[in-house]
């Protein structure tokens, strides 16, 4: 009130009164007008210059018009948020003064404060060469940002459709990839501020913000995140040789660079990746704060929010194939309650079963659903158990269906859907399957016999020619050592059918066999991202090593002219990269190749 009430401090100026000034601009007068715009632009301009300026402004809205856009412009470049509380206090005022007055000014005001969202740019150059980004060591960013928010919000108060003149600019200043971590950080996480206050705009920031992610996850392929891991590592271990004994260092020096490289080794040696990790973590943190209230989940929040982000799963991810890391946020939403987890299951296998949707979209969907139930720790086996049902019915009834017709045949093309449908089935069993047996085996073995396994496997579709070949021989020895199925004789004929396809090259002839025709991948494998993997490891279901008799049941069936080494690398759980196609040598066909594209981590490990 004191501050309120008290008159400006006077300051040097020049010129008339404001109202005189624009009283003589209007009827042709300019020298006190570009005197006005030259001291307003002055880069040393004082605290009390802008305080007193602001406070005739203030006064002065209403002819403040179009005509006078120039004058704003230079009003909204105004060093207003590094300076006294004073001077924010007063910006803040005007700028609710100025957009109730003028909306014409709207747009300008609110690009003025989303250019605040990101630190403020220093300028580097190198070699004549501008390198310029956000300053990483402002102290002040924290309450810089505070600041800009409830500019925004007091925009928003003074005009309601705020919102929809807000999204666009937001979409306009996303900072491109290729910026530092911060610069990106920081914006992300002002995006996820405004949706705090203003509710309407949720669906569309997390729109643009996953589709964002998902550029960088899919320019990003897990085995090239993985390669420079390993090379980073190498790296750092020859440094480590190199340097060993060549220093004594003290206790309390060595305790710092303990922490040093710990903090380090959360860095992701790849800069794309880096990059995602960050990210990825704020939308973790955001989707935990929004569900929980004092710590305890708020079921209406989480619903709310759970709903939004399947909008955007069914627009941005389903159709997107084989990113690696995004899709995590489904995930890590549904192990909040296990009600979630359902729905979203039910939602994927109503876009499975729902023949107007395009082939590809149902087969993703059956990708999902089968890489869910497998590596979701929360699921428990009772809902393990009501999906295969569902998921093994519908086959049946798909199969009783063609039996009959002209496309009774093995054609992904065809039958793409129900290929995917498979493998869901038979990836879930060899991640459930003793789960499914525990406690009571003989029960669960009538479980698991009351699915008829036989006339899946048997039918003239042949699913185990389409899936992936990793899954089928895993399945076959899980069906043929609890005496459910015995595949290895459709597999052997399988083998002698596939037909080789030689390519000509500048290093000669080369014989291929596609060994993933279905194109599929396993949207839940192992997430490698180090800060945020921590968020999902809780929940997540890892691979489990056989037992030495499982292992003998898969050495036989797997060796079909394959060379000692390759048969190695596949019981050390090794993937070989090989793009979905395999070089083969004629007569020889090699089924128990992984494709790149879905590796099962640990395979097969070695015990």
């Amino acid at each position: 009130d004191e501050f309120i009430s008290s008159p400006p401090r006077k300051t040097v100026r020049f010129g008339g009164t404001l109202m005189d000034i624009l009283l003589k601009y209007q009827k042709g007068e300019t020298t006190d007008f570009e005197l006005l715009k030259h001291q307003l632009s002055d880069p040393d301009i004082k605290d009390a210059q802008i305080i007193n300026w602001l406070h005739e402004f203030r006064s002065a809205v209403v002819y403040l018009t179009k005509e006078l856009e120039q004058l704003v412009n230079i009003l909204l470049r105004l060093p207003w948020l590094r300076r006294s509380r004073e001077v924010v206090e007063e910006y803040l005022g005007f700028l609710g003064n100025l957009v109730s007055a003028q909306t014409v000014h709207l747009r300008p005001c609110l690009r003025m404060i989303v250019s605040q969202f990101v630190p403020p740019r220093v300028t580097i150059r190198e070699d004549d060469v501008d390198i310029s980004d956000s300053d990483d060591d402002d102290e002040n960013v924290s309450e810089n940002f505070n600041t800009c928010h409830r500019a925004l919000q007091t925009v928003a108060r003074y005009v309601p459709s705020t919102p929809q003149f807000l999204m666009p600019i937001l979409v306009e200043n996303f900072p491109f990839i290729n910026k530092s971590e911060r610069t990106l950080e920081c914006y992300v996480h002002n995006l996820l501020r405004v949706t705090v206050y203003l509710p309407t705009l949720r669906l569309q920031i997390l729109e643009l913000i996953i589709e964002k992610l998902l550029k960088l996850d899919v320019s990003t392929p897990q085995q090239e995140i993985e390669d420079a891991e390993e090379a980073a590592n190498n790296s750092g271990s020859e440094e480590k040789s190199t340097e060993e004994g060549l220093f004594d260092m003290e206790e309390d020096e060595e305790r710092k660079g303990n922490k040093a490289v710990s903090c380090s080794s959360e860095r992701m040696a790849h800069p794309l990746a880096e990059r995602l990790d960050i990210l990825m973590t704020i939308l973790f943190s955001y989707i935990k704060d929004v569900c929980h209230v004092d710590g305890k989940l708020d079921i209406n929040n989480t619903k709310d929010l759970y709903r939004d982000l399947v909008s955007v799963f069914d627009k941005l991810i389903l159709p997107t194939h084989a990113s690696c890391h995004v899709q995590y946020f489904m995930f890590y939403i549904c192990s909040f309650k296990l009600g979630l987890a359902e729905a979203f299951l039910d939602h994927l296998w109503k876009k499975l079963r729902d023949p107007n949707n395009p082939s590809v979209i149902r087969q993703t969907a059956g990708t999902y659903i089968g890489s869910f139930l497998a590596r979701a720790k929360f699921i428990p086996v009772v809902t393990v158990k009501a999906s295969l049902d569902l998921l093994v019915n519908w086959l049946h009834k798909y199969i009783e269906s063609q039996d009959t017709g002209a496309n009774s045949y093995c054609d992904v093309a065809l039958h793409g859907p129900f290929y995917s449908t498979c493998q869901a089935v038979f990836y879930t069993l060899i991640f459930r399957h003793k789960q499914l047996l525990d406690g009571n085996l003989r029960k669960g073995l009538s479980y698991l016999q009351s699915l008829n396994f036989e006339r899946i496997v048997m039918c003239q579709l042949n699913p185990l020619k389409i899936c992936i070949p990793s899954v089928v021989n895993l399945f076959a020895a899980i069906t043929r050592k609890y005496q459910l199925v015995f595949c290895y004789t459709i597999i052997e004929r399988n083998n002698r059918q596939f037909i080789p396809v030689v390519r000509t090259g500048t290093g000669g002839d080369l014989v291929q066999t596609c060994t993933n025709p279905l194109d599929s991948f396993f949207p839940f494998d192992p997430y490698i991202l180090k800060r945020s993997k921590k968020t999902i490891d809780p929940f997540y279901q890892f691979w489990e090593e056989l037992s030495a008799e499982d292992l003998e049941n898969l050495k036989k069936p797997i060796k079909r002219g394959a060379s000692e080494d390759e048969d190695d690398d596949f019981l050390k759980g090794e993937t070989p990269q090989n793009d979905g196609v395999v070089g083969i040598a004629p007569n020889s066909y090699e089924s128990n190749t992984l494709n790149s594209g879905s590796p099962l981590d640990c395979y097969v490990p070695y015990p």
